[in-house]
Formats: C-alpha cells, sequence, structure tokens
C-alpha cells in the first residue's frame, strides 16, 4: 500500500504528506493495561505555547492556559510580582506586538470568551437541521471502533483484515442508523468510496474544496472530533515508529471521520455551502497567535518563574557527607515526586540513613513475563525499546497449577458474559457472591500473593551483565561508599475498582509497578561474579554489602521487602531494624499526604482508601509535580519540597564524557516532562486533555473509559485526580528541570538532540543550571543561550551599571 503512493499524483501526495502531519499532531492513548502519562501537546513542541493557543483553539476550541481571574488571585496574593512579570515580558521572543506591563494588569480585569473551533461540515448541518450530527457520527464510529480495537473485552469482535478503513467500509454499509436518522443512501454511499483510504481522502477533500493549505488544520480538526479513538490510533503509530514499522490506523480514521462529512455535505450544499467556503478560507490563513494568545503565555510564564524564586529560597545547597563516612543503609528510590515524601520521612529516622533518587526502571527496560503467564509486559520507559528479557521462575507445578488458575478465571469470565449464559448465571450463582460481596465492600479482602523472584534471560553473558550493572551504578552515582545494606525501592499503587489504575504505578516502567525491576537489578548486584567483575572495572562493592529490593506502596506509604530474594540472607535484627524504619517512616509520610486528601485527616484512613470501591481519591498521583532536581542529594537533603519535585542524584564530577548527564536529559527529564504536562494539560483544559467524571466511567475494549456508555474514550486524567470537589489540587505550571552542571555541557547535549531542545527552546520545559554552592545560578534562554538567574542577575546588572 505504501509503495503505491509514489505513483500518485502531486496534489495527492500533498495531502497524505498533510493527513501523516495532522496525525503527528495528535498525542497517544496508552491502553489501560499499560496506561502512562503522554504529553497532550506531543504535536506542538515545536511552537511557543502562544502559537499552541491558536492552534488548539482553532482545531479544539480549547483554552490551554487558566483563566485570567486565576492569575489576578496569584497577583494579589503576591505569589507572582512585578519582577515576575518583567521577567516574562522581557522573554517574550518573535511577537510583533509586545504588550506592556500595564497591558497585562488591564488584561487581568477581565477573562477572554471561551474559544471555539472552526466548524466541521456536521455541526454546519446540525446547526440548519436540528440533528445532532456529531453526536451520531460519534456514536457510530464508537460502536464500530470498540468493537474493531477490542483487547479482550468483547466477545464478538468486527473484521480486522485489510485496515481500519476496510473494515469500517464493511461495518457502515451495512449499518442503518444514519439513513434512519436522515442521512439518506449512505450506506451506498460508503460502498462507492474507494478502499484505499487515501484515495477517499482525496475525493472527501476536492468534494468539500479542502485546499493543501487547509488540510494542516482542517485534517487536525477532524482527528479532533474523534478524540480517544484518534489517539489510540496514534499510538499504535507510536509503537510502529519504535519497532521501525509503519502504520496508518490515524489516517485512515481521518479518511473514516470526512467520508461522514462528505455525505453530509451532499445532503445540505445549497444551504450551507457558503458558510463552508468561509471555514476552508479560515484553515487556509496562518496560525498566529493573537495579542490575547501572548499576554496569557506570558502571565504563565511569570507563575513558573515566580515558583522558581520561591523554589532557589528553598534549597539549602548544603555540603556532601565526609568521603570517609559510611551510611548505615542506603535507599534507592525512583525519581517520583510521592518518593520525595517518604524519602525525607525515611532519612529522619537516623542520621546514617542515605537516600538516594533515580528512575524507577532501575536501568533495566525489561521485557518481562510474570508467573503462568504468556503475557509480555513492558516494564520500561515508552521512550526506549527493551534492554532485557526476563521471567518470574518458581518450580514447574507452580507454574503449571498458576497457568490453569488463570485460563480456569478467564473462562468463567467468558462465561458470566455470553449472551446465552448471562442471565441465568445471576438467577444461578448470584447468591453465592454475597460473602465475597460483603468483604470486597467493606474492604476486607487480601493482598495478591507476590510474585516468584525474576531472573533475566541466563543467555546474557558475564561480561554484558557486568556492563549493565556499572552503567546503573554509574548512572545513579553510587561507585564507592557503599552501605551494609543498600536498598532498592520500587512503587506500585493497590487500587481498587479503578480503571486507570495503571496511571498511579510507575511510569518509568511503562505504567506497571517497579518490583520486577528492582529485583532484577538487585539479583544483578547480588551476584558475586558480577561484584568481582565490577571490582576490576573500579567499582568495589564490600563484601558484606546486601542489595535488598523492596516495594513502596504509595497508596499507603508501607513498604514491602523482598528479604527472600537474598541469595544468603540476612541477620532477623538486622532486618527487624530496616522493618521499623519502613514502618515508622510510613506513618510521617501518610500524615504529611493526609493534610491534601479529602476525608483523611490523621492518616489514619489511608490504608483503607486503596480498598474503597466508593473512593476516586485513593491518592493524589503526581498531583502538583512542577521541578525536577538532578543533583547531589545534599543539595535537596531537609528541605521540604512537598512531594512536588522530582529528584534524581546526580554528581557531575564523576560523570566522565557526561554520559549520564546526557542520558538523564534525554530519558527522565522527558518523561517527567510528559507526566507534568499531562496533569497541566488536564487541569486547564479538562473538556479536551481530562479523563472527564470518574463516576460515569465505562471502560471500552480494555483501551479506555467512555464517558457514559457511547463515544470515544477519554484520555488523559480524571477529574477527581486533579480536583477535590472544591478547588484544583494541581498548580498548572510548566517543568522546572534543575541541573547541577556546567552550562557548556548541557547545551552540547541539546544541541545533538533537536526533539528535547525543542521543549526548552519554546517553553515547555525550563532549565536552570546550579552551582558549585547549591545556587540557583543560570537560566537556559533558549538558542543554546542562557543568563543569570536570580542573585547572579542582580549581580550582572550591578556589574554592567559599573
Amino acid at each position: 500500500m505504501f509503495a503505491k503512493l509514489e505513483s500518485y499524483p502531486a496534489a495527492l501526495l500533498e495531502l497524505v504528506a498533510e493527513a501523516n502531519t495532522a496525525a503527528k499532531a495528535i498525542p497517544p492513548l496508552f491502553p489501560l493495561s499499560a496506561n502512562v502519562a503522554v504529553n497532550p501537546f506531543l504535536g506542538q513542541t515545536g511552537e511557543t505555547l502562544a502559537q499552541s493557543a491558536a492552534r488548539l483553539a482553532r482545531v479544539g476550541g480549547a483554552r490551554i492556559t487558566p483563566s485570567r481571574s486565576h492569575w489576578a488571585a496569584k497577583l494579589e496574593d503576591g505569589d507572582i510580582t512585578d519582577v515576575d512579570l518583567r521577567a516574562a515580558l522581557a522573554a517574550v521572543d518573535g511577537a510583533d506586538d509586545v504588550p506592556s506591563l500595564q497591558d497585562i494588569k488591564a488584561a487581568l480585569g477581565h477573562d477572554t470568551p471561551a474559544p471555539q473551533a472552526l466548524p466541521t461540515v456536521a455541526e454546519l448541518a446540525a446547526d440548519l437541521s436540528g440533528i445532532d450530527w456529531p453526536g451520531l457520527i460519534e456514536d457510530r464510529i464508537g460502536a464500530w471502533a470498540a468493537s474493531h480495537f477490542d483487547q479482550g473485552q468483547a466477545l464478538w469482535q468486527q473484521a480486522r483484515t485489510g485496515g481500519a478503513f476496510v473494515a469500517w467500509r464493511e461495518f457502515a454499509s451495512r449499518d442503518l442508523t444514519p439513513e434512519i436518522q436522515g442521512l439518506k443512501g449512505f450506506c451506498a454511499f460508503v460502498s462507492d468510496t474507494n478502499r484505499l483510504h487515501w484515495r477517499a481522502i482525496a475525493r472527501a477533500s476536492e468534494r468539500l474544496g479542502v485546499t493543501t493549505e487547509a488540510a494542516t488544520t482542517a485534517f487536525h480538526r477532524w482527528l479532533m472530533t474523534l478524540g480517544g479513538w484518534a489517539q489510540y490510533g496514534r499510538y499504535l503509530l507510536w509503537q510502529a515508529d519504535l519497532n521501525g514499522d509503519r502504520d496508518s490506523t490515524v489516517t485512515e480514521l481521518l479518511a473514516i471521520r470526512m467520508v461522514f462529512d462528505e455525505a453530509l455535505f451532499d445532503l445540505y450544499e445549497e444551504q450551507i455551502a457558503a458558510r463552508w467556503a468561509e471555514v476552508v478560507a479560515a484553515h487556509e490563513a496562518p496560525v498566529t497567535a493573537s495579542p490575547d494568545h501572548v499576554i496569557d503565555a506570558v502571565l504563565q510564564d511569570a507563575a513558573e518563574r515566580a515558583a522558581q524564586r520561591a523554589m532557589a529560597d528553598s534549597l539549602p545547597g548544603g555540603k556532601g557527607r565526609k568521603d570517609q563516612e559510611r551510611p548505615e543503609m542506603q535507599a534507592a528510590f525512583c525519581i517520583d515526586v510521592r518518593s520525595e515524601v517518604f524519602r525525607r520521612a525515611l532519612e529522619a529516622q537516623d542520621e546514617n540513613i542515605e537516600t538516594i533518587g533515580f528512575a524507577g526502571f532501575f536501568g533495566l527496560s525489561s521485557a518481562h513475563r510474570a508467573a503462568g503467564s504468556d503475557v509480555t509486559e513492558l516494564r520500561g520507559p515508552v521512550l526506549l525499546q527493551p534492554g532485557v528479557t526476563s521471567q518470574a521462575v518458581e518450580p514447574e507445578n507452580a507454574d503449571l497449577n498458576r497457568r490453569y488458575t488463570a485460563r480456569a478465571k478467564r473462562a468463567w469470565g467468558r462465561f458470566k458474559l455470553a449472551a446465552v449464559s448471562s442471565f441465568a448465571f445471576v438467577e444461578a450463582t448470584g447468591p453465592l457472591y454475597a460473602g465475597k460481596l460483603v468483604r470486597d465492600a467493606l474492604g476486607l479482602g487480601g493482598r495478591a500473593t507476590v510474585e516468584p523472584a525474576p531472573r533475566m534471560d541466563p543467555a546474557i553473558d558475564l561480561e554484558t551483565r557486568v556492563g549493565m550493572a556499572k552503567s546503573v551504578l554509574s548512572a545513579m552515582s553510587l561507585t564507592e561508599t557503599f552501605a551494609p545494606v543498600v536498598m532498592l525501592v520500587g512503587h506500585g499503587a493497590d487500587v481498587t475498582n479503578n480503571p486507570h489504575e495503571s496511571a498511579l504505578q510507575c511510569g518509568a516502567c511503562g505504567g506497571y509497578a517497579g518490583d520486577v525491576n528492582a529485583r532484577l537489578l538487585a539479583g544483578l548486584l547480588n551476584d558475586r561474579d558480577v561484584q568481582t567483575g565490577l571490582r576490576q572495572d573500579g567499582i568495589d562493592i564490600p563484601p558484606d554489602t546486601v542489595f535488598l529490593p523492596a516495594m513502596h506502596h504509595t497508596t499507603t506509604d508501607e513498604v514491602t521487602l523482598f528479604e527472600q530474594d537474598l541469595p544468603h540472607g540476612m541477620p532477623e535484627g538486622k532486618l527487624a531494624q530496616l522493618k521499623q524504619w519502613f514502618s515508622m517512616a510510613g506513618g510521617l509520610a501518610r500524615a504529611e499526604r493526609a493534610k491534601r486528601l479529602p476525608r483523611a485527616a490523621g492518616g489514619a484512613a489511608i490504608s483503607h482508601r486503596a480498598r474503597d470501591w466508593a473512593e476516586t481519591r485513593a491518592e493524589w498521583g503526581l498531583a502538583g509535580c512542577r521541578a525536577f532536581i538532578a543533583a547531589p542529594r545534599h543539595r535537596t537533603d531537609g528541605a521540604d519540597l512537598s512531594g512536588q519535585s522530582f529528584l534524581h542524584d546526580y554528581d557531575w564530577r564523576r560523570d566522565d564524557g557526561f554520559g549520564v548527564l546526557e542520558l538523564i536529559m534525554t530519558a527522565p527529564v522527558v518523561v517527567a516532562s510528559w507526566i507534568s504536562l499531562q496533569y497541566y494539560g488536564s487541569t486547564v483544559a479538562p473538556a479536551l486533555f481530562g479523563g472527564g467524571n470518574k463516576l460515569l466511567h465505562n471502560v471500552v475494549g480494555g483501551i479506555g473509559v467512555l464517558e457514559g456508555n457511547n463515544g470515544a474514550p477519554r484520555p488523559g486524567l480524571p477529574w477527581q485526580s486533579v480536583h477535590d470537589g472544591n478547588g484544583v489540587q494541581h498548580d498548572p505550571l510548566r517543568l522546572s528541570v534543575i541541573i547541577e552542571a556546567p552550562c557548556d555541557a548541557m547545551s552540547e547535549i541539546l544541541d545533538r538532540h533537536p526533539g528535547v531542545r525543542e521543549l526548552f527552546d519554546n517553553g515547555w520545559l525550563h532549565l536552570i543550571a546550579m552551582d558549585d554552592d547549591g545556587k540557583l545560578a543560570w537560566r537556559y534562554r533558549g538558542n543554546l543561550q542562557w543568563e543569570p538567574f536570580g542573585d547572579h542577575a542582580e549581580a550582572a546588572r550591578a556589574m554592567a551599571a559599573e
């Protein structure tokens, strides 16, 4: 199919290029089984916030910055000052008419009206006829797509041969619903379309007068009306790109959507042709930020600069522990902001406890198979291909028992839902479920049994394993002064009745918990042969050091130790001490988190929340995240960062060649930006980028959730994940990345990675360099240029005045 494109006319090839560009402008929607945070502005990172605001107003009808009244309240409370506004104004670049400070303050007195997207043909036809054509289109595409893309939830599936467009043609040519609603002859109209979706797009574009210039945003607009279906198609394209393959699902969905509008245009042409011509002309106009968009972007930047000032004042910039001091325990946690609260609580237990921040997949991106399962779980960042394969191994009979149990459970589930047996099932077995329903409703159900220890593929030779261990320890800045006990603490969330459970798991582990990765690394580092190889490479792990994997349950702040994984065990006294430290730290962390959670005063109720069927806020997840700090722990030690900062340990003095710095800036920083911007988008534009109301959710196809019983999946975070019923719990600020490293080294890395650079150049992330005293010293201003920050800026101005 793709090879034939070279023979197409030039005009069609131009439309193909525009369709592919529109496909990349849509963010991916990962399925619920491994749901990860996604930057909803992924397709707009090549533009500034102001220009993206203009684009998304045109194609999505959404405002992507907070209201003016939000900023007015911040200014009145002193959270934003004139200093911040002036600095943000000075940073405006590329605008023909830069507003003044007076313009900004005058604009705070009134909110701009909600933007209106350019209408589709279906919307024009609905205004004319009073028939809800957009709703009908959403319903019929949703009815087909729920079955076509189903991942095992549906008992009957549509045929999938020939691609999405071909499958839809088979469905739509027999679906009489549009004709019953008044779209006469639609089945025959669909049958008359070309089986190749590019031809269907070309025909619809010609009939609707969509020029190449108009197609850029017209195609984007049509895809936006498809909501989560288009985003799921973008996920399939994402996965294909990652594997070096091709996928055309997004553009096939575009063709489907355009066929509906083409048919409606035939029906209502006389009445709507003139209005539609105006819409096409509007799509042909370049996307340009208006003065209001620039003002909103300045206010956003000023708020972020104010938050950075507060961060600078809160960091102690302390000195590190003396080289000869050996801590009693070291505990490596995920950089996740939820770990920051627990790390402080754990460090408070004993001055000889040292914590470390590192990406939660612990440097081992794994394709893992759980015990008794044939499913491969990709436990690593979605930006990376798995680097190792692993499997939970236990005695053969036990493994078979798990398989038989899982198969019986699946068969029983299908029997319950089957068309013939479902009604009789309720009558016959309903009373038998009474006990289970009572236990589960009261939160008395037990936890799942612990998986057996995972093992790496035995085909990985010793030299490779030593290299992996060295890379991970170097990236953790842990190459000397090992404690007798080094904890490797993954994290996960225990929740009940929550389709978005995977969104609360470890984002660095592909939406799974981090226990497998922590246990894999512990097994690797406890291997005596690996330690011998490391010693030859200059990393001397003392013979009394053990690496103990653990799991931090973020909903309850309890910690599970996997002491059974240790090859030589651990003294009972030492184990009891560890469990006491973690227990006490959990109590402190719960008390701190309870201040934010509704109905959780004192922290006593937090443990029950995770098992409560009706609880919509088992935890806040990463709500509030606003900073990423890569520096030695002593730069942040003692600072109360309120669970709002990703903390990655990094010492550039040990990073020969800055390979670790490059890894941090191109992987953990990008993952953190996806998380931050997902929370941002779900807060400022919930109708476009949010997951809707949890109380109305229904799972569709195992892919996502519907808000109701039909339509398209809702992307992003549910409203209850960012709002407590009275106000938002996530302050919508773009992430500030603070790194203790030379500016020249960071500039060289950005120069080598254009995709990462554009995040900073266009303001989707802020980059600030920390100096040798732990103070925020330099701000990246774009185009590989830096300017003094804070006190350094004052000193620079004073020198310039002299």
